[in-house]
């Protein structure tokens, strides 16, 4: 009795205090572009200087949502809430495109993700990626897309 005790306080402080992920749950979060083009984008304006300033729309309430589908219930500043496929890529700004990265998983975080996301988006406004591509590779483990093509 007293080790399922234990197991269940332990439990229940894991799910209080989760330990940051590297990678989203893709169950909650599986990516998403614009396919239903919510923001019909072409290459031009996608690679346009400032264009994510123009789309970027993540109420609170929605990235309280987002905290809280993933057992987040304090220290909301070790985390961003991150599009999975970055608004540079045409993600969008639905729950199952978000999900809290944190800024503590060392040596890959928030921060290294958003180097990614640069290096993706340059890719693809030169022409040397299809944007497609990009947004799988993102979504299906932007770890490996790390490594592939930021860290070398």
């Amino acid at each position: 009795m007293k080790k399922l005790l234990l197991l269940l306080l332990f439990v229940g402080n894991v799910y209080a205090n989760p330990i940051p992920q590297l990678l989203p749950n893709a169950i909650l979060t599986p990516g998403a572009s614009d396919p239903a083009n919510l923001l019909p984008v072409d290459l031009k304006t996608l690679c346009t200087s400032g264009y994510t300033k123009t789309v970027r729309n993540v109420p609170e309430k929605l990235k309280k949502a987002v905290f809280a589908s993933y057992g987040i219930t304090s220290d909301f500043g070790k985390f961003e809430i991150d599009h999975l496929v970055s608004l540079q890529l045409s993600g969008n700004n639905t729950k199952g495109n978000l999900w809290p990265q944190s800024y503590l998983t060392l040596p890959l975080n928030a921060r290294r993700k958003d180097v990614l996301e640069g290096a993706l988006h340059r890719m693809v406004c030169k022409g040397k990626m299809p944007l497609a591509q990009a947004q799988k590779e993102v979504s299906e483990d932007w770890i490996i897309a790390y490594n592939k093509y930021v860290k070398k």
